[in-house]
C-alpha cells in the first residue's frame, strides 16, 4: 500500500478498529509519520485477515505483544501466520493459512555507500554475505545490498536466523521497494502481490 496516495484525514476514523492494547500503543508514537504507518499496517492487516478467514473486520481482535507481531484472537484458524512491514510512505501485509512467515520491505535509496553501508550493518556472523556483496558488479549492487539486508529482517522476523537452512525466502521485483518474504513451511501456492484501496471504515 503506497501511503502517500491516503489523506490524514480520511484515517481518523480507522481508529475504531483498534482494540485498546493497539490504540495504547498508537497514542504512545512520538513522529506523526511512525503513528501514520502503525494504523495503516492495522488496516491493511484486519482488511487481508477478514478477506482470508471471510469474517467481518469487527470480529477480529488484535493484542500487541512487545517485541513481537500482535497475537490474534481467532482460534479457528491456529496455523494462520503474519508479517507486518513499512518503509517510507509503503506499507505491506503477508498472510498464510498454514505457516509463520517474515516480510521486509525497504525504499530503494541509490545515494547510499553501499560498501560502508555494509561493513557497519554486517556483523562478523554475516562475513560471507558481506564479502559476496564486495564482488558484485558496481551497476547492481543496491538492489543486492538491498536483498541481503531484507532477507536478514526477514528472516529474524521468522524467528529463523539460527535455522536459516529451513527457511524458504523469496523475492519480489518491484521499481521502488526491496521485497523479501520467508516462510517457516513450505508454501503451497506463488504468493501475490495485491494492491488494496482504503475501505470504508464502517
Amino acid at each position: 500500500m503506497d501511503s502517500s496516495l491516503i489523506e490524514d484525514r480520511e484515517l481518523a476514523c480507522y481508529t475504531s478498529w483498534l482494540g485498546p492494547t493497539e490504540l495504547q500503543r498508537y497514542q504512545r508514537f512520538v513522529r506523526s509519520e511512525r503513528q501514520r504507518q502503525f494504523l495503516l499496517g492495522r488496516i491493511l492487516l484486519r482488511h487481508s485477515l477478514s478477506q482470508l478467514l471471510d469474517v467481518p473486520v469487527s470480529v477480529l481482535q488484535l493484542t500487541e505483544r512487545p517485541g513481537n507481531a500482535p497475537q490474534l484472537d481467532f482460534p479457528v484458524c491456529p496455523d494462520l501466520g503474519f508479517s507486518l512491514s513499512h518503509s517510507g510512505n509503503w506499507v505491506a501485509c503477508a498472510l498464510s493459512a498454514s505457516t509463520r512467515l517474515g516480510l521486509d520491505i525497504e525504499l530503494l535509496n541509490p545515494d547510499r555507500d553501499f560498501p560502508a553501508l555494509a561493513l557497519h550493518a554486517f556483523d562478523a556472523a554475516d562475513a560471507v554475505e558481506n564479502a559476496w556483496l564486495q564482488q558484485q558488479d558496481v551497476g547492481n549492487r543496491m538492489h543486492d545490498f538491498y536483498r541481503l539486508w531484507t532477507s536478514r529482517e526477514a528472516r529474524i522476523k521468522l524467528n529463523a536466523k539460527l535455522n536459516m537452512e529451513n527457511a524458504e525466502c523469496l523475492h519480489f521485483p518491484h521499481p521502488e521497494l526491496s521485497i523479501t518474504l520467508c516462510s517457516a513451511g513450505q508454501l503451497t501456492s506463488p504468493p501475490q502481490l495485491l494492491h488494496i484501496d482504503l475501505l470504508s471504515a464502517e
